[in-house]
């Protein structure tokens, strides 16, 4: 029995396309993000184009830390809120496929993500790895990545999948930061 005072019609969870493509997305970002940093030098990785703006290095301290945060809110959903019976799940999920990859607007990382250093550009990778293959193999078993909702500081409360795609947009984000960077006219030669 359907509740009326939903306003689109979905699925009290995820369906089989979704973690589909949620794997897919996963494993595709991540991929052109590898082949984006084949093969750079230390100079590369530490390369700053401005005093203000993020070396690749510590671009991927940011996304490393980033992804080990996914890990933690996908593990809190079974306790989280549930979601609102009115909120529009397909238009939040086309807003964050659309708009999380985005270079424009930029965002000022807050602390507790910004990159911390410790750790070299390869290391945040490896890092980095590691967290997206734990994200893509709990893909096809974590439970509530729909029906429950955790906060997001930019686009409010959304749900598992849609923290899926934020993750995935957030690594090609990056990657075009890192495409930036590497067609700085100062950025070193290999």
């Amino acid at each position: 029995m359907q509740n009326s005072t939903m306003t689109t019609d979905r699925p009290a969870e995820i369906t089989a396309a979704e973690r589909e493509f949620a794997a897919f997305y996963l494993a595709a970002t991540r991929d052109y993000l590898l082949d984006v940093l084949k093969d750079l030098s230390d100079a590369q990785w530490n390369f700053k184009p401005a005093a203000d703006r993020w070396s690749i290095a510590e671009t991927m301290d940011h996304m490393a830390i980033v992804e080990e945060r996914i890990q933690g809110i996908l593990g809190q959903l079974a306790g989280a809120p549930a979601d609102a019976p009115d909120r529009d799940v397909k238009r939040m999920d086309a807003r964050l496929l659309v708009g999380v990859p985005m270079r424009y607007p930029r965002f000022k990382a807050p602390d507790r993500i910004a990159p911390v250093g410790g750790r070299t550009g390869r290391q945040a990778l490896e890092q980095f790895v590691q967290s997206r293959a734990k994200t893509i193999e709990g893909v096809a078993s974590f439970a509530h990545l729909r029906g429950r909702v955790m906060p997001h500081p930019v686009f409010g409360p959304i749900d598992g999948f849609q923290w899926i795609i934020a993750a995935s947009g957030h690594c090609a984000r990056h990657t075009g930061q890192i495409l930036e960077v590497k067609h700085e006219s100062a950025f070193p030669a290999a």
